[in-house]
């Protein structure tokens, strides 16, 4: 625990020294001109650095919802594996302070859900229960750091006993990933987040 407070504080350190020396811009605007025309192609650069600090666990994220709702749990595993390998890729250096302090405050528990998701290939109840719980830590990434295109938080009054959870989706069509085939549209949109 001492080794991750100690790296943290060594990040933000190192951020907030990276950070004073930015223009402030949330974007960089390099691009390539092709020596065939003169169109402007997008670098990967010209993708805001919010929205592509947490694409690999959103993209990981709606693939875990999508398979859950097919009755998927193998594809469920590896579906939770690629969130764990997102979450090595993400850069924070390129974070500003409010959205690296977001960050940090779930970066553990989606860690954690998605290593429970992963280990439970034969146990698509309990990959379930840990995505309830990682859909909150997505979710407050998603308001925090935008997602570069239109998300749904879709809501079902049903799930877990009649306690409700929510999950987080792409398109307004319900695919239920708590109860998948049993209950597939069970559920409404509650919320758009662009």
């Amino acid at each position: 625990m001492k080794k991750i407070i100690l790296s943290a504080t060594a990040m933000l350190v190192l951020f907030t020294a990276c950070n004073n020396s930015n223009s402030g811009s949330d974007k960089t605007t390099e691009s390539t001109i092709t020596k065939d025309s003169n169109a402007v192609i997008p670098s990967a650069s010209d993708v805001p650095v919010t929205e592509s600090s947490i694409k690999g666990i959103l993209d990981g994220y709606l693939h875990l919802k999508n398979v859950l709702a097919s009755d998927d749990p193998k594809a469920a595993a590896s579906a939770g594996n690629d969130i764990l390998t997102a979450l090595q890729s993400v850069d924070m250096s390129k974070m500003d302070e409010a959205k690296h302090k977001i960050y940090m405050s779930v970066v553990d528990d989606i860690k954690e859900n998605a290593e429970h998701i992963k280990d439970n290939a034969a146990k698509i109840d309990h990959q379930r229960e840990h995505f309830e719980m990682l859909s909150k830590d997505v979710y407050d990434l998603v308001k925090a750091f935008g997602a570069g295109k239109t998300i749904y938080k879709d809501f079902c009054p049903m799930a877990f006993e009649q306690k409700g959870a929510f999950w987080l989706s792409e398109t307004k069509e319900i695919k239920n990933p708590y109860f998948g085939k049993e209950m597939q549209e069970c559920g409404e949109v509650k919320e758009e987040l662009k």
